[in-house]
C-alpha cells in the first residue's frame, strides 16, 4: 500500500547534480537549456546558450505552448525550487525534462 502511495507522488523527471546535468545536456542532441529565473536574474548572467522563460510570470504557461515537445529540456533556476516546479508542470504537458539540483551554482565552471 505504501509503495502505491509513493508512486503517486513520484516525479516524472530526474534531479541531476551539476556534473551529470552538464554531461547529459552536452550529449543529448538537440536539447535545450531553459533558465526559469526572472529576466533581471537572467540578464545578470546565465549558462551560455540558455533560453529564458520566467516561471513566476503569468506568461509561463503560454510560453510552454511555444516550445517543441520533441526536444529534451534541461531546466534550472537559482536554487532548484522554481525549476522543480517548472519541471513538474512541463512533465504534465508531455515534455521530457531534467532539473539542475542546487540551481545555477551547481553548474560546473
Amino acid at each position: 500500500m505504501f509503495n502505491f502511495l509513493s508512486s503517486l507522488t513520484k516525479s516524472n523527471y530526474e534531479n541531476l547534480g551539476g556534473s551529470d546535468f552538464k554531461s547529459r545536456f552536452q550529449t543529448e542532441k538537440g536539447s535545450v537549456l531553459l533558465d526559469v529565473r526572472t529576466p533581471a536574474e537572467y540578464s545578470g548572467g546565465s549558462i551560455p546558450g540558455s533560453k529564458n522563460l520566467d516561471f513566476n510570470s503569468s506568461q509561463f504557461r503560454s510560453g510552454l505552448e511555444k516550445l517543441d515537445k520533441s526536444k529534451t529540456y534541461f531546466v534550472f533556476c537559482r536554487s532548484g525550487g522554481r525549476s522543480a516546479g517548472a519541471c513538474s508542470l512541463m512533465v504534465e504537458q508531455g515534455f521530457k525534462v531534467y532539473n539542475l539540483a542546487g540551481g545555477i551554482g551547481a553548474w560546473p565552471r
